[in-house]
């Protein structure tokens, strides 16, 4: 019976952010010039490939109500390994957890942190649900100021 639950919850949530990332909330404008999201090169006109110096700016692909905690190192708020995350990488300034996106995905707290981007490499408690976001802070008693937050993050593309 457990096995079934986590076998539906893990279905429900690839569903469900199949549908989040396939819906594009502020589609690009369409022009003669188009930005590869991932590497330096520009396309003009469907046929030129020109170098680029700095790589296109992040697009918005959703915007969703969230609640923030925070978390650090110590041992008593992670397992094993306090400093390595869930995704294997070392916790640094703009790690957060989340049960719900896959690693690596970029996301903003707009609202709180303006126009930096924060990088999903670790996973919470499974209570904490989907829609619960922790970011990583270099001491304890920095996340306990942080306390809880209700706001909104912007998944990047």
């Amino acid at each position: 019976m457990k096995n079934q639950n986590k076998i539906k919850n893990v279905v429900f949530a690839a569903l469900f952010l199949a549908g989040f990332l396939a819906f594009d909330a502020n589609p690009a404008p369409s022009s003669a010039l188009e930005a590869p999201e991932e590497n330096s090169l520009l396309i003009a006109q469907n046929n030129s490939i020109l170098p680029v110096s700095n790589p296109p700016l992040a697009r918005v692909v959703k915007r969703v109500p969230v609640v923030i905690t925070a978390y650090s190192s110590s041992p008593m708020e992670t397992d094993e390994d306090p400093f390595t995350t869930a995704a294997g990488t070392r916790v640094r300034d703009g790690v957060v957890a989340n049960n719900l996106l896959y690693f690596g995905t970029r996301i903003r707290f707009p609202e709180l942190y303006g126009d930096k981007i924060f990088v999903v490499e670790d996973r919470m408690a499974s209570y904490k649900g989907y829609y619960h976001f922790d970011i990583w802070f270099e001491n304890r008693q920095e996340a306990l100021n942080f306390g809880t937050k209700n706001t909104y993050i912007e998944i990047l593309n």
